[in-house]
C-alpha cells in the first residue's frame, strides 16, 4: 500500500521527503511522558533546549519542533507507597504539585506552548504554531479512597488516570504484583464511573489482565492505553494480548505503543546491570517515603549506573513490529504512540524527542498511507478524547 508523492516538476520525491512532509502535516500526539518530576527543583525550563546526555532528559519544547511533535500528555506520577489515610494526603499533595508546576511552568512560556483540556484546544493551538501539552496522571494511588479527588484532578485539567502503577493499589491490581482484588476492587468500579461522569479516560495501561477486563465490564465511553506495547511481540506482563487488543477495539478504545525498551523487545541478559539497580532499589527502599533529596540522590545513582552498564536498545523497526501487529488485530482506528519519555522510554534510533520523525519515516516505508500515519499519530486518541468528553455517550 505504499503510496507515491510528486513534486511540482513532475519528479518523484525520496521516501525521506515524503516522510518528512506527511509528519509536517498531520497531528502528531504523545500520550505519556514523566517529564514533570524534572520541573520539581524550579531549575528544568522545558522553553531551553537540552541534550540527553548531559542531564538525562528526553523532552522540552525546542526538541518537540525539531522531531515534529505536536502534542504531549505530562503525567503527574506518584509512586506506591502504603495504603492509608496519611500516606493518601502525602500522595496527593506530591500529585498536586507536580500538575501545579506544569501550570506554573507554562504561565509565562504562552508565546510557545499551551495547556490543552479537549482536542478543540489542540487543533486550535496547533494552529497557533505552539506546542500543546495535556495533562495525566499515572497511578490511581493520589485518589487515596475518596472519590472527590477525581474532581478535583479533573478541574486543574487531569484528562486521564492511569489506574494503578507496578503495585495494587485500591483501585485495582497491577500487571505486576500479586492478586489482590481479581481485577478491580468496589471501589474500582466506582472509579470508572465517576471518570466516565466528567469525561475523563480511564487508562489501562500497567493494570493487570482481570482488571482490564473489569473496566471493560464497567466503563460505559472508550479507554485508553497510554504507553502499552503488544504482548504477542515481547512477552511482558505489561503488554496486552492479543484478546485484550480485540476487546479494547470492540470498546472503540486506543492502545498507545510505548518505547520502552524492554517493552519493546525481550532484552538480553546482563547481570552487572541488574545487580546495580537492584542494591539501588535496595537503598532506597524501593522508592518508597524518600524525601525530596532522596528522590533526587537516587535519580542520580540510577543514571550513574545506566551510564556504566548500557543496555543494547530496541530499534523504531522493533517499535513498528508491534504497530504492524495491533493494526493487525485491532484495526487501524485503535492504535497511537506514547513514548514513556523521561520514564524509561527511548530506542537506539529514537533517543528522544526530536527524533521522531523516524518513527513516521519508518510506518512510510512499510507503506502506511497519510490518512493512517494521521490517525497513528493523533486523529486515534483525539476521537476517543472527544467521545469519552462527550456528555451522555
Amino acid at each position: 500500500m505504499l503510496f507515491l508523492s510528486w513534486s511540482c516538476n513532475n519528479q518523484p520525491e525520496t521516501i525521506e521527503e515524503i516522510a518528512a512532509e506527511i509528519h509536517k502535516r498531520v497531528l502528531t500526539v504523545d500520550t505519556h511522558t514523566d517529564t514533570p518530576w524534572l520541573l520539581l527543583d524550579g531549575k528544568f525550563d522545558l522553553s531551553e533546549r537540552h541534550n540527553y546526555n548531559d542531564d538525562r532528559s528526553r523532552l522540552d519544547f525546542p526538541r518537540m519542533k525539531e522531531g515534529g511533535l505536536d502534542a504531549v500528555f505530562m503525567a503527574s506520577f506518584v509512586g506506591q507507597s502504603v495504603r492509608n489515610d496519611s500516606a493518601y494526603d502525602v500522595a496527593f499533595g506530591k500529585a498536586m504539585i507536580q500538575i501545579d508546576s506544569i501550570h506554573s511552568h507554562l504561565f509565562s512560556r504562552g508565546d510557545i506552548a499551551e495547556i490543552a483540556i479537549s482536542p478543540d484546544d489542540a487543533y486550535r493551538i496547533e494552529k497557533a504554531g505552539k506546542r500543546i501539552v495535556f495533562i495525566g496522571i499515572e497511578n490511581g494511588y493520589p485518589v487515596g479512597m475518596d472519590i472527590k479527588n477525581i474532581q478535583i484532578f479533573y478541574n486543574k485539567g487531569a484528562r486521564y488516570i492511569t489506574l494503578c502503577h507496578t503495585k495494587n493499589n485500591d483501585i485495582c491490581d497491577s500487571s505486576n504484583d500479586t492478586t489482590e482484588h481479581n481485577g478491580l476492587s468496589d471501589f474500582g468500579y466506582d472509579v470508572v464511573k465517576e471518570m466516565n461522569r466528567l469525561g475523563m479516560m480511564v487508562d489501562v495501561s500497567h493494570i493487570s489482565d482481570s482488571s482490564f477486563f473489569d473496566v471493560l465490564k464497567v466503563t460505559s465511553k472508550p479507554v485508553i492505553a497510554s504507553h502499552s506495547c503488544a504482548r504477542a511481540i515481547c512477552d511482558n506482563p505489561r503488554n496486552l494480548n492479543d484478546d485484550m487488543l480485540k476487546a479494547l477495539a470492540k470498546n472503540d478504545g486506543v492502545v498507545q505503543m510505548c518505547i520502552l525498551s524492554d517493552y519493546v523487545k525481550t532484552p538480553d541478559p546482563y547481570p552487572a546491570r541488574d545487580s546495580a539497580f537492584q542494591a539501588i532499589r535496595e537503598k532506597y527502599n524501593y522508592f518508597r517515603d524518600l524525601t525530596e533529596e532522596e528522590e533526587k540522590m537516587a535519580r542520580r545513582d540510577w543514571y550513574h549506573a545506566d551510564s556504566l552498564y548500557p543496555r543494547n536498545l530496541a530499534t523504531v523497526s522493533d517499535m513498528v513490529d508491534h504497530i504492524d501487529h495491533m493494526v493487525k488485530i485491532a484495526g487501524i482506528d485503535h492504535v497511537g504512540i506514547g513514548t514513556d519519555f523521561d520514564g524509561g522510554g527511548g530506542l537506539e534510533d529514537c533517543v528522544d524527542v526530536s527524533q521522531m520523525g523516524n518513527v513516521t519515516l519508518e510506518l512510510v516505508k512499510r507503506g502506511y498511507s497519510e490518512e493512517n500515519i494521521r490517525k497513528i499519530w493523533g486523529g486515534n486518541i483525539m476521537r476517543v478524547m472527544q467521545k469519552v468528553q462527550e456528555i451522555g455517550s
